[in-house]
């Protein structure tokens, strides 16, 4: 008996989430189970649930001394097997909601060479390593092993790192889906799954293949399903795949929070250029989001000529490439990073206090996950969107589907006001390089400098970082 075989769960009929209210953002969501088991209650202290020793003294050593709200509410049912539905905004605390349940509940079991214990299902390549990277301190102190599976790598690479067994597998569906075709890993002994950021999954068009990835683990495991904005795209998985779940809204506007400010600015054709590079040469990082791959680069260029230290980050670059600029851009070596959705999720950067869209989203929720790389885990942020005269209607329309009020200013490049919500300066003019990203490493050679057959030659090439795959790279 597989998962598929369940049945629908009993749903209410109508009304907003537990936890949630009326309003412009609401409409467009599904209503949720009804548990038919009474949740427990939530706790005030990590010191009050069921963790074992080595995860609570990983956490005070962290300096993690408190939960946040979706953490205190959903890990008491999780630690007891429950299967979850969580909502919260983006930094919300989601990620160590799930992880330490997951780590918990394999804890002292180890896995047989690819066979993983636990599944961790993300939409992008970004989220996964943010994911693995929050949770390998906990994981280390448990000795479990994790492994992360994603598109833009070897194959080979990651299929070693199975063989040699790992308990926990933060993956995303495309490349998991083709290490299991070819037979490198199976899921039959999961017991415990993650969704994070479902609803990113299925407006991906990956509902098919996380569907049968979930099909594939262990009948009577443990789900927990976790997103920023919950809509009828999640329904069908939730029916599906979630037993009688506990169901936690955090902050249901997922974006509308108090250390949040909104900010609508109107300018002009003319100027719009000179506004982002007024804004981009600020003191301090921003992320700014565009629609394309060629438009992320065509502003970097000019940001560069203008002498602002910017950066590319989108899915025609590389998986190496991708993590080298992140990392330029954490440790301040980039300081403007031009980014596509690609980027909108799985991407946290300590003190990052700018968003810009500069151009509206067209959905609401881009809208607020691209915010959500700002004003993370109780840190305050601004998110900006520069609007044009023809682009007001739709933005408004937009807003108010995203339960955001912004404050809306007439700016212009050099002005107070600009300056004022963004910290905008004027660029210097200088022209800067920032260095390639890309790691290069020279191939095995003789130190005679000679091939195998005596001959002189073929020890000058190199190659990136990202090497020849041993497979094709997923969507992810």
């Amino acid at each position: 008996m597989n998962r598929s075989s369940r049945s629908p769960r009993r749903r209410t009929g109508s009304g907003p989430a537990p936890g949630g209210g009326a309003g412009p953002a609401s409409r467009q969501e599904f209503a949720v189970p009804v548990c038919t088991v009474p949740a427990l209650p939530a706790v005030g202290s990590f010191e009050e649930l069921e963790l074992p020793g080595e995860l609570l003294t990983i956490l005070a050593r962290r300096g993690v001394t408190a939960p946040f709200p979706i953490q205190a509410a959903t890990l008491p049912n999780s630690l007891a097997g429950r299967d979850v539905l969580g909502r919260g905004r983006t930094g919300s605390g989601k990620t160590l909601a799930f992880g330490l349940a997951v780590l918990a509940r394999t804890l002292g079991r180890q896995a047989e060479p690819r066979q993983p214990l636990a599944l961790v299902l993300v939409p992008t390549r970004e989220l996964a390593q943010q994911v693995t990277e929050a949770l390998t301190p906990y994981a280390h102190a448990a000795r479990l092993r994790m492994a992360t599976v994603v598109g833009g790598v070897p194959v080979r690479r990651q299929a070693q790192v199975l063989n040699r067994g790992a308990e926990v597998v933060v993956a995303t569906p495309g490349r998991l889906g083709d290490l299991i075709e070819r037979r490198l890993c199976r899921l039959d002994r999961v017991a415990v799954t993650v969704l994070d950021e479902a609803d990113q999954m299925t407006d991906l068009g990956f509902l098919p293949e996380v569907t049968a990835l979930l099909e594939q683990v262990a009948e009577g495991g443990q789900t927990m399903l976790f997103s920023a904005t919950l809509d009828r795209n999640v329904d069908s998985l939730v029916r599906r795949f979630l037993k009688d779940p506990v169901t936690h809204s955090v902050d249901p506007s997922a974006g509308a929070v108090g250390t949040m400010e909104h900010h609508v600015l109107h300018v002009r054709n003319a100027d719009k250029d000179a506004t982002i590079a007024h804004i981009a040469a600020r003191d301090g990082r921003v992320i700014m989001f565009t629609d394309t791959k060629n438009g992320a680069d065509r502003l970097v260029d000019a940001l560069l000529a203008s002498g602002v230290r910017a950066a590319a980050l989108h899915g025609g670059k590389s998986q190496p490439q991708r993590t080298r600029t992140l990392e330029q851009f954490r440790n301040g070596q980039v300081a403007a990073l031009v980014a596509t959705d690609v980027a909108a999720r799985g991407i946290h950067v300590d003190g990052l206090d700018l968003v810009v869209n500069l151009d509206p989203p067209a959905d609401h929720k881009d809208y607020l996950h691209r915010g959500g790389r700002t004003a993370r885990a109780g840190e305050s942020g601004t998110v900006v969107t520069l609007v044009l005269p023809d682009q007001r209607r739709g933005t408004a329309r937009m807003m108010a589907s995203a339960g955001v009020a912004p404050v809306t200013t007439e700016v212009r490049s050099g002005g107070e006001d600009l300056a004022r919500i963004t910290g905008a300066r004027t660029p210097t003019g200088v022209p800067v390089t920032i260095p390639d990203p890309v790691v290069e490493r020279p191939r095995h050679h003789r130190p005679t400098g000679r091939n195998r057959h005596g001959r002189p030659g073929g020890t000058g090439r190199t190659r990136s970082a990202s090497g020849s795959s041993g497979g094709t790279a997923s969507r992810a």
